[in-house]
């Protein structure tokens, strides 16, 4: 943790930026929040990173006691990066900062989704009333990851592996899921072009595909007018 900035101050608040403030940090954080992840598996699921970097922030993550870095038993015999108990507290955060930050009127919409960006985002928008009434057991997978998903009237729970006699499978990239279920492409439409593949009861998917509403947008202020006012020069004559 040396030659990074304090804050200086005593608020809990300003030691977790101090411990996740950095860019990058709680993005490595989230990748981690499914499962142990190699140094690679993390460079594909965040493009945007440069190799020097993701070493620093795990470094620092490992020195803040965040994640712990383990060597898998053979036949494996690979490194990866797991978080530790007190990390994994850090998903209803970034649960948390996730829907607050879904209601930026400014959040642009299309940007690429990771597989635990979209897993995570399920378990943050799931709307108990939308699935009141509602039960189901589904298989989805994400870019050739499955995962097993239980929906109950109460709760959802989504966790890594194969689901058991589901009553309905979804599979493809995440990005095509997100589309689905947050932009507003009709699921009939996305299995018709082959985008995304199913099986079962397509009443239970197209039912599964509302429960995760997006929260109301915050005002919009007029910021790029009053900058656009500032900017015109003073009148001559």
């Amino acid at each position: 943790m040396a030659g990074k900035r304090h804050y200086d101050d005593g608020c809990g608040m300003a030691h977790a930026l101090e411990l996740v403030g950095e860019r990058w940090a709680l993005l490595v954080v989230r990748e981690l929040m499914l499962g142990p992840r190699r140094f690679t598996d993390l460079r594909a699921a965040l493009p945007g990173i440069s190799p020097n970097v993701l070493s620093d922030r795990l470094d620092e993550l490992e020195a803040a006691c965040i994640l712990r870095r383990r060597t898998l038993p053979p036949p494996a015999s690979v490194s990866v990066y797991e978080l530790t108990d007190w990390g994994r507290e850090l998903e209803p955060v970034i649960r948390d900062i996730g829907r607050w930050a879904a209601r930026s009127p400014r959040m642009p919409s299309g940007l690429p989704m990771s597989v635990n960006s979209v897993v995570l985002s399920f378990r943050t928008m799931f709307s108990a009333e939308k699935a009141k009434g509602f039960a189901a057991r589904i298989g989805i997978e994400l870019a050739g990851q499955p995962f097993r998903v239980e929906v109950s009237p109460e709760r959802l729970d989504i966790q890594p592996g194969l689901a058991e006699a589901p009553d309905a499978t979804l599979a493809g990239d995440p990005n095509a899921v997100a589309a689905v279920v947050y932009g507003g492409q009709e699921l009939d439409q996305a299995l018709r072009g082959g985008v995304l593949r199913a099986g079962g009861d397509l009443g239970v998917l197209r039912r599964f595909v509302t429960l995760f509403p997006l929260p109301p947008k915050a005002p919009a202020l007029p910021v790029a007018a009053k900058r656009q006012r500032r900017r015109v020069p003073p009148s001559i004559g």
